[in-house]
């Protein structure tokens, strides 16, 4: 049984419940690409374009709604990075930059600043049991390269 939240199968086909939120999922899991943004950017366009012409129709502005709209989809392509390294390659360079060998490891992705660069965060664990030491290193999600130092620390005994 797999801690967490669990809905019956049943349920959960019924509902329309996509099988990456299943917590009993296993396997090699794909994060989804960014680059999705691009798909709500032509839809802004394309509310844009409607509301340009249903003002030029009606004989009012709409410029406002009109510029808002293409505001909002520039900033969708300019968020649609391409997320070129995937979880194991953050994993192998995180497990690079850190001065032990790294027993568990757990990446998660976040993104970062105005145009939302993807970045893969790492945590690594030394193989003891329980570990030793732990670790958390920022990897960017486009070149693969850690961003500063790893931030290293022993595990206080409980």
């Amino acid at each position: 049984m797999t801690d967490g939240i669990n809905i019956p199968r049943a349920i959960a086909d019924a509902e329309g419940v996509p099988d990456e939120l299943d917590a009993g999922l296993t396997g090699p899991y794909v994060f989804p690409d960014p680059r999705r943004r691009r798909v709500s950017g032509f839809i802004y366009v394309v509310g844009a374009g409607l509301t340009a012409w249903a003002g030029a129709i009606a004989g009012g502005g709409y410029f406002v709604i009109t510029a808002v709209l293409l505001a909002l989809a520039a900033w969708h392509f300019a968020s649609a990075w391409e997320l070129r390294i995937e979880q194991e390659q953050a994993l192998a360079a995180a497990a690079a930059a850190v001065p032990f060998v790294v027993g568990h490891a757990s990446a998660a992705v976040t993104f970062v600043g105005l145009r939302a660069r993807p970045q893969w965060q790492v945590i690594v664990y030394s193989p003891e049991d329980p570990p030793a030491r732990r670790a958390l290193v920022q990897v960017d999600g486009i070149s693969g390269s850690t961003l500063g130092d790893a931030y290293v620390e022993d595990v206080p005994e409980i």
